[in-house]
């Protein structure tokens, strides 16, 4: 019997497509949170919930790439998100 999975499933080394387990992986790290109005943000990725709402501190903002506010903390409602990426 073969130890290679079989085609269609997924490889024990295959990345996750399931969203939750990449947001938690990242928890703690710098990540760039882009809104659907343009605008985005820079910073620790505190903590994300079902909702996507985010939780990010020592955050900047940036409006058409120029930096505009540095704030302690920031929530953003998930409906907002446009994609979250790591830097």
């Amino acid at each position: 019997m073969s130890s290679a999975a079989s085609p269609g499933s997924p490889s024990p080394e295959a990345p996750s497509n399931n969203p939750s387990a990449f947001l938690s992986q990242i928890t703690g790290a710098k990540v760039s949170v882009k809104l659907n109005s343009g605008v985005e943000y820079r910073g620790d990725l505190q903590c994300v919930d079902g909702y996507m709402n985010i939780a990010l501190e020592q955050t900047e903002e940036y409006v058409e790439g120029e930096l505009k506010n540095k704030y302690g903390d920031v929530f953003v409602r998930g409906n907002n998100v446009l994609y979250i990426g790591v830097e």
